[in-house]
């Protein structure tokens, strides 16, 4: 029996009364009256249904039987859930099974397998590896001609920075784990099935519909079944639909795969398995949306379309003015845009990136918090609003006695009450309402300590009560007896001091408890004459109500208020009811704007200070009564209103949320189910880890954030510097000493993963417009640099006279593309020191690592300029005079690099957020009369990971149609979280599934 039934939420009883109780005549003096209820709420039940359409019509296949449209098998009548089956309760035969088996399929999900040679390629399909490759194809193919042999050097550079990049992809996505053994261990791995008249233990994969199964307490259910037989049954649901109880079951009520029996012994007759079950309608909850980009890859898309731009407008100018008017042989001017190409796109990009992450991930490690999916950290670094579970993640999942709500009505105190209660309570193998009486006391031993125990009667579903008989060693050994239960059979037994007001006033008591959410638990006591355990007593009184909830955590309302300092907004989202979400939601600050799910479904009622849904979820402080689709929906609805959504959890009706969100964050103590699709795993109790997760991810967030500047600002500086010197001088620098920049740089920005920096106090968000502003100021400024030297050099004796070096006055003088190289070179990477700031860069020191790195490039690229004759790239050592030149002329135009960035801020950025706000302020009044019109969702399917085609292609070659996950999908959505957050699409329309 469930304790839910045992205790319960209590409705307003019949009669409403806030009187007081005091001096009133006794029961049996007074008057007759109507009899009083106190009623306890139960779990909403659908009653029993009959088919929709005529039995005769309804096909024996998948699609037909769980169709809800035609019929509804989890709640009809169990005499056509028989018919329906073609089954009786004496279950089928071997024959008749290996016939189903042929029809339904097995009790198990089909992995979908994955070319792995593919997955490996397709980490090169994005428009950066794109340019990357056509570069290496104009390397090898085009770049023939002119009596010279095709560019292998570059071709090789190329190929290999491609592989490097791919590679660290690869090995991160493999190493998620083995999805399937999760699934399969998730599952039971047998059941007692009756078949040819015999009860026999088989694989629980060889269950089909219409077996007859049996299960007992401590059992996990199966298969998704009917209850034929039932005796004392309780079910532990708690992971699907967020309730702390276990929940009751009763002749003809349905069972899920993956509940636990927690009391009692069971008959079923199975009727769905396998894909057909909630657990295979719900792995596809988690998989309809696989073809969303994630939020990371969008911004990286517009960085490398703005790249792309870029380079495509500085080549076409170099093909239409280089080869007309200069008449540039063929492989001549395929030498210069390789250049633009190699140089100017961020190749390292995702490499950069994935390691900054990656360092990321670890350093969150060391606050508890494991990441599972690396991009969640900078989607972390945006989220706005975190919709959080209930049970488990802001409360405790464990129940309690709230003593400061406990109400007396008798002699006995606070104290007294709670003792009386805990000598009423087992003290071994106890339910969860004997365990929480029994966790009052301040020692559990002081449940038995001074009395004697003589008799004890559990708690059975006829009586609903507990009662001892016990003698009282510190009261001269007089016999007594002590009861707790529901309050309407405990008022029912009692009859001493019992007066119409004490009755009004508990009635007055557990109607509050009711609307605050709170479980009422009645106590009575009486005094057992004689020495016989069986003895007629006095008559029991009523000592007192005790009010039981499930507890905030500790830390729970400092981590809310924390997370709301730093601008992210707190939703509830619970499957238990909407009182208990009121009363947790105002003990922890959280607000009681609360609503139940139905509104998901119907919207706000008319008249109401909503227009529509969206208003209304955005108002919301929580929702109630929900299930795993609800929150689906209520993320997906944040999604599309322009927010970056969180959601925690730790059962497994949390997982196709926390699978949908932008961050999903499985709290400590989560089930597998829920891990499995998170992003984020704590392995620390409560939510304070978020807090530092939060402020980790804003600090990676802007290393990022200095990085895309300073990657779009060397994309400019390339391509418009060497495109401007071609044009002017036909100038001719060689692409493979680009190459060797790229390298050199990208191997210092690595560094920036261990940077010091500043995290932002609010949601932080890519404001593209002002990184591409930076970036091309930077560039613009980057390039003159290099073209005033470079004029200077070739144009003027000023060197030479000054600091008596050589002269190097020819265009394209191997020497003078080594000066040209070491210029580039050192400023390119000291740009990253002005980015990273955001005051003079001087005065923010930067981490060691970036410092040592910045150092050992610099030293190599100066030892490369001293001794670098290497003819086949068109360079040629200079003398440490020109070094030591090209050293003073960087460090002179390095400087105005911060005026140039304070004067942006005030001018080109200003203007640009001045804007932004406008837009922001034109969209509020937009939808303040528009009420909130959703957005389309964002998605840039060019810089997916996963190719359409290959996608495609990979599809013709499975067939079928059965239900399927691949590997990807199971390990964000593992089996249990599958099979019991499924359940919650008892609700909806069932998904016809392949027969």
């Amino acid at each position: 029996m469930s304790t839910n039934e045992k205790v319960g939420h209590t409705e307003a009883p019949i009669k409403e009364t806030n009187k007081v109780a005091g001096d009133a005549p006794a029961l049996d003096d007074a008057p007759e009256k109507k009899k009083r209820e106190y009623k306890e709420m139960e779990h909403e039940k659908t009653g029993d249904l009959h088919a929709k359409v005529d039995m005769n019509t309804i096909q024996f296949t998948a699609t037909d039987l769980y169709d809800k449209d035609k019929v509804d098998i989890e709640h009809v009548v169990m005499e056509e859930v028989f018919q329906l089956l073609q089954c009786d309760e004496g279950g089928l035969t071997e024959a008749e099974a290996t016939d189903r088996i042929g029809i339904f399929g097995p009790n198990k999900l089909e992995e979908k397998k994955e070319n792995v040679l593919l997955q490996f390629l397709s980490f090169m399909w994005n428009p950066l590896s794109w340019v990357m490759e056509g570069a290496a194809l104009v390397a090898i193919a085009l770049s023939n001609g002119g009596g010279q042999p095709p560019d292998w050097q570059d071709f090789v550079g190329i190929i290999l920075l491609l592989i490097i990049n791919s590679t660290i992809g690869f090995v991160e996505e493999r190493n998620a784990g083995n999805a399937v053994k999760a699934l399969m261990d998730s599952l039971a791995p047998k059941a007692k099935v009756k078949r040819d008249g015999k009860w026999r233990d088989i694989e629980s994969a060889d269950l089909v519909p219409g077996d007859v199964i049996a299960f007992k307490h401590g059992d996990i259910c199966a298969a998704d079944c009917r209850l034929t037989e039932a005796i004392d049954v309780s079910m532990d649901q708690a992971a699907l639909t967020g309730e702390s109880l276990p929940v009751s079951k009763k002749l003809g009520d349905e069972c899920f795969s993956g509940s636990t029996c927690k009391q009692g012994e069971v008959e079923a007759v199975v009727i769905s398995t396998g894909p057909n079950t909630f657990f295979g309608r719900a792995a596809t909850l988690v998989g309809q949306d696989n073809d969303q980009v994630g939020h990371l890859q969008m911004v990286l898309a517009r960085i490398g379309t703005f790249c792309l731009v870029s380079i495509g407008i500085f080549v076409v100018l170099e093909i239409v003015i280089l080869y007309p008017r200069f008449h540039y042989t063929y492989r001549r001017g395929l030498n210069s845009i390789l250049v633009l190409l190699i140089g100017g796109i961020p190749i390292a990009m995702p490499t950069v990136l994935s390691v900054t992450l990656a360092v990321g991930a670890q350093q969150l490690a060391k606050h508890k918090a494991i990441v599972t999916r690396i991009t969640a950290i900078e989607e972390l670094a945006g989220v706005t609003i975190l919709c959080s579970d209930k049970t488990g993640t802001l409360t405790t999942n464990k129940l309690t006695i709230d003593k400061e709500n406990v109400k007396c009505y008798s002699s006995w105190d606070v104290e007294g009450v709670c003792l009386l209660a805990a000598y009423a309570s087992r003290t071994e193998n106890q339910d969860a309402i004997d365990g929480c009486v029994v966790g009052t006391l301040a020692n559990p031993g002081l449940a038995r300590e001074g009395i004697e125990l003589l008799d004890f009667k559990p708690f059975n579903p006829v009586d609903k009560r507990t009662e001892i008989t016990y003698r009282d060693n510190r009261d001269g050994g007089k016999l007594k007896r002590a009861t707790k239960g529901m309050t309407g059979i405990i008022i029912e037994i009692c009859s001493r001091n019992k007066t119409s007001a004490m009755e009004d006033q508990l009635e007055a008591d557990v109607e509050e408890f009711a609307r605050r959410g709170l479980r009422a638990l009645a106590v009575a006591h009486e005094d057992v004459t004689g020495d016989a355990k069986d003895g007629q007593g006095n008559g029991f009184e009523l000592v007192g109500l005790l009010s039981i909830f499930d507890p905030p955590r500790s830390d729970t309302k400092q981590t809310i208020d924390d997370a709301m300092a730093l601008g992210v907004k707190v939703k509830m989202v619970t499957g238990d009811q909407l009182a208990i979400a009121k009363e947790t939601g105002r003990r922890l600050g959280l607000g009681d704007h609360m609503y139940p799910a139905k509104v998901l479904k119907d919207g706000p009622e008319a008249g109401s200070k909503h227009a529509n849904l969206d208003e209304m979820i955005m108002d919301a402080d929580g929702f109630a009564g929900v299930f795993p689709e609800h929150k689906f929906e209520i993320v997906k609805r944040i999604q599309a209103l322009g927010h970056l959504c969180a959601m925690t959890g730790d059962g497994a009706n949390d997982a196709p949320a926390l699978s949908r969100a932008n961050v999903g964050i499985a709290v400590e103590g989560a089930t597998d189910a829920a891990r499995g699709a998170a992003d984020i795993v704590l392995t620390e109790p409560g939510l304070s880890t978020i807090v530092h997760a939060i402020y980790g991810s804003r600090v990676i967030f802007q290393r990022m954030r200095n990085y895309a500047i300073y990657a779009c600002a060397v994309t400019i500086r390339i391509v418009v510097c060497f495109a401007i010197m071609s044009f002017i001088w036909q100038f001719d620098f060689p692409s493979f000493m680009v190459l060797i920049i790229a390298v050199l740089n990208d191997g210092t920005i690595m560094t920036l993963s261990l940077d010091r920096v500043l995290p932002s106090t609010t949601p932080d968000s890519w404001d593209l417009a002002e990184v591409f502003a930076y970036g091309i100021g930077y560039g613009l400024y980057l390039s003159v640099s290099t073209i005033a030297l470079f004029a200077v050099m070739h144009s003027t004796d000023f060197f030479e006279n000054k600091f008596g070096v050589e002269a190097i006055k020819e265009t394209n003088d191997y020497r003078g593309h080594m000066v040209i190289y070491l210029q580039v070179a050192i400023i390119s990477q000291a740009l990253i020191f002005v980015t990273r700031s955001h005051g003079p860069s001087w005065t923010e020191r930067p981490s060691i690592a970036l410092m040592l790195a910045f150092c050992l490039a610099q030293l190599i690229s100066s030892i490369i300029a001293a001794f670098g004759n290497w003819g086949f790239t068109q360079v040629h050592a200079i003398s440490g005079g020109w070094i030591g030149i090209v050293w003073v002329w960087n460090i002179i135009w390095y400087f105005p690099l911060d005026a140039l960035k304070f004067l942006m801020k005030k001018t080109i950025i200003a203007a640009l957020q001045k804007r932004k706000a406008k837009k922001a302020a034109a969209a509020t009044i937009s939808n303040t009369g528009d009420r909130l019109q959703r957005t389309a969702s964002r998605h840039e399917s060019m810089y997916s990971n996963r190719t359409s085609f290959l996608s495609r292609a990979a599809n013709r070659l499975r067939g079928g149609a059965k239900i399927s996950m691949s590997q990807n999908e199971l390990q964000r959505f593992s089996s249990i979280q599958a099979q019991q957050s499924g359940a919650a699409l008892t609700r909806a329309h069932s998904r016809p599934a392949a027969a």
